[in-house]
């Protein structure tokens, strides 16, 4: 399969007011696709659309093959929220454990997935203690316990040091190049570079859909948060927007 997600003609309105407008593009199997964006442009809409738990107004989504959303990808599709789902009365040890076998996976795969993402030395701290960012990280370690197709991940590393975003970066790569297709959301666009394919978002619509050395050939510089600002440029050229309103 080329693509694992399909997306055509996607909008989205809420309480009135359109979220996404007419999105189309494809996310290739394997590799790890960027969505890039400002806070609040529909980053996180438009991957509910893709796990199927978003009401959508037109347009289709297809994830590996399927509707979005249907029963026969519910193992085979992880979600990272941003908001981490597990039990925060529970140790980190204990919540991966109950996903193991939810998802019928071993405890030692659980104890595997908690050292993917560098809290085996803290395992049996409960969820409740955890900062931000380690909560985010288990709830990560519990996602990856499904061995999905396809992971998609909402701002997996906000928060996290530039040492555990490298490691979690190459974590990512390891899984797609054992086949996992991974949707990453983003704001920070020094993690753009690290992805196979980019999306750009600007106020609910795609402004690139691209490989990160085809968007520095194309906008002619090699920073892709200047990449960015100069497709903003393009695409909103009687509106020029202060650097720091479109910084990301």
């Amino acid at each position: 399969m080329a693509h694992a997600i399909e997306v055509n003609g996607l909008a989205v309105d809420i309480a009135g007011r359109g979220i996404l407008h007419g999105l189309t593009f494809a996310v290739p199997a394997g590799q790890v696709t960027g969505l890039l964006g400002p806070s609040g442009c529909g980053k996180t809409t438009l991957l509910r659309c893709v796990v199927g738990v978003q009401v959508i107004s037109a347009g289709e989504v297809q994830v590996l093959g399927e509707p979005a959303g249907s029963a026969r990808l519910r193992h085979r599709v992880g979600y990272v929220t941003q908001a981490p789902s597990i039990y925060s009365d529970l140790s980190i040890r204990e919540n991966v454990h109950y996903f193991a076998a939810v998802h019928g996976t071993s405890r030692r795969a659980a104890d595997r997935a908690l050292a993917d993402v560098g809290l085996s030395d803290r395992a049996t701290q409960k969820v409740a203690t955890l900062s931000g960012g380690q909560r985010a990280r288990a709830s990560l370690a519990c996602a990856l316990l499904s061995a999905p197709d396809v992971l998609v991940l909402d701002e997996p590393t906000v928060g996290l040091d530039p040492v555990l975003r490298h490691d979690l970066w190459a974590h990512f790569h390891n899984l797609a190049a054992g086949g996992t297709t991974l949707f990453v959301s983003s704001h920070v666009m020094d993690e753009a570079g690290r992805c196979n394919r980019l999306l750009l978002m600007r106020d609910g619509r795609l402004i690139a859909d691209d490989t990160p050395r085809a968007l520095r050939t194309e906008t002619g510089t090699d920073d892709l948060e200047e990449a960015f600002l100069r497709l903003i440029q393009r695409v909103e050229p009687a509106h020029p927007m202060p650097t720091e309103e479109v910084a990301l």
